[in-house]
């Protein structure tokens, strides 16, 4: 087989919803600027207003709080260099185990990093932030913290409540990255602490180009696109009307069942255990959103074993995608103390809206394969 057959990398991106197709489809139809007045443009308008809604209402906010973006890097980029400058902050506060898009963002803000590192299991480290904005009161100087919710490799959910509350109440200022938890767990932005937050389209099936940042009306981030006052002046540009159409319709179709997704990734590590009692599975005693498997078998080279399974039909990752023709170990892995040589073993497998049991067996078959092939000492490809 030379082509995937089985797509287990849901968390880099979800394939296209039925629903989104059809939206998208739909409003390439029709012609005009949903800027304009006449009823062309009403009628793209209309669209867009209703797809702000759908985003709203699964982020739990306001539809005045949502601005769209060409991605969750731009909203991610927008709320971090903008805010740093809104908030006059004088650092910014991420942690270690961030996806590459905030730390760059952290990193073009130019300011001091004051990083808040991450326990053994994959979690923020309470202690370490409040010891950090102890420190910052003292010294008087304003955090922008700058964290994310759901983590992308190993699925470890961070205690965002106990973290709205530790921040919120100060002068500091908060921003989630919440692409993997949109549509997975219960968002309530509207009434909760943080500033800024950012989702993403394509992770919940919606095409990829389009996504969104929820930004309080206190925290009006600078305008890193100005263009011609779209987006309530947030974010100059033609909306992008059906590629907005297809992420709102993705958000209306969004029904996660994070108890069928805990089942099917319980009935794989169960499997992995079986086959290889030696695995380690890292964030395991933390709490998960439940659709990822992070993994290692010692001595199963990472590399070797994406390409084994890649020519059986089975599409995995060996972390996050967003860093160019990634593989080997970990940042996110390394910032829970994972040593290098495990980290390079690392393997994820992160299950969707359209996955089912027999996806999830005809990895465990695969996977079994593979490391009977790595028994007898032949080649895993």
């Amino acid at each position: 087989m030379t082509r995937a057959a089985i797509y287990l990398d849901h968390n880099a991106s979800a394939p296209l919803r039925s629903e989104a197709r059809s939206a998208l489809l739909a409003a390439l139809e029709l012609t005009g600027n949903p800027s304009s007045i006449h009823a062309h443009g009403r009628a793209l308008r209309n669209l867009v207003e209703s797809a702000r809604g759908q985003v709203a209402k699964l982020a739990g906010a306001e539809p005045k709080q949502v601005v769209f973006t060409g991605s969750a890097t731009e909203a991610i980029t927008q709320a971090v260099v903008g805010g740093a400058k809104v908030f006059s902050a004088d650092a910014v506060a991420p942690s270690t185990g961030e996806h590459a898009a905030l730390l760059k963002a952290v990193e073009a803000t130019g300011l001091p990093v004051w990083t808040i590192p991450l326990d053994a299991a994959g979690n923020i480290d309470l202690d370490q932030l409040a010891a950090l904005l102890r420190r910052a009161d003292d010294e008087g100087v304003t955090l922008l913290v700058a964290v994310h919710w759901v983590n992308n490799e190993t699925g470890v959910v961070q205690p965002i409540e106990r973290i709205n509350a530790m921040v919120g109440p100060t002068r500091h200022a908060l921003f989630v990255d919440a692409v993997q938890a949109f549509g997975k767990l219960a968002l309530d932005f509207a009434a909760s602490a943080p500033d800024m937050m950012a989702v993403s389209g394509h992770k919940i099936g919606a095409p990829t180009g389009i996504g969104g940042l929820l930004v309080k009306s206190h925290a009006d981030t600078v305008r890193l696109i100005p263009g011609g006052g779209q987006e309530q002046g947030r974010r100059g540009g033609t909306e992008a009307a059906a590629l907005i159409a297809a992420f709102g319709a993705a958000a209306e179709a969004c029904t996660y069942d994070r108890q069928a997704m805990a089942a099917l990734t319980e009935y794989v590590e169960a499997g992995l255990y079986r086959l290889a009692p030696d695995v380690t599975i890292f964030g395991q005693t933390a709490t998960r959103v439940g659709n990822v498997t992070n993994f290692a078998v010692p001595g199963l080279n990472n590399a070797t074993a994406m390409m084994a399974l890649d020519l059986m039909g089975l599409s995995v990752s060996s972390g996050s995608a967003c860093s160019s023709g990634k593989v080997g170990a970990s940042h996110v892995l390394a910032a829970m103390g994972v040593s290098k040589d495990l980290a390079n073993c690392a393997l994820r497998i992160s299950f969707g809206w359209n996955s089912t049991m027999a996806d999830a067996d005809a990895f465990l078959v695969g996977f079994e394969t593979l490391l009977s092939r790595q028994k007898r000492g032949g080649k895993a490809a």
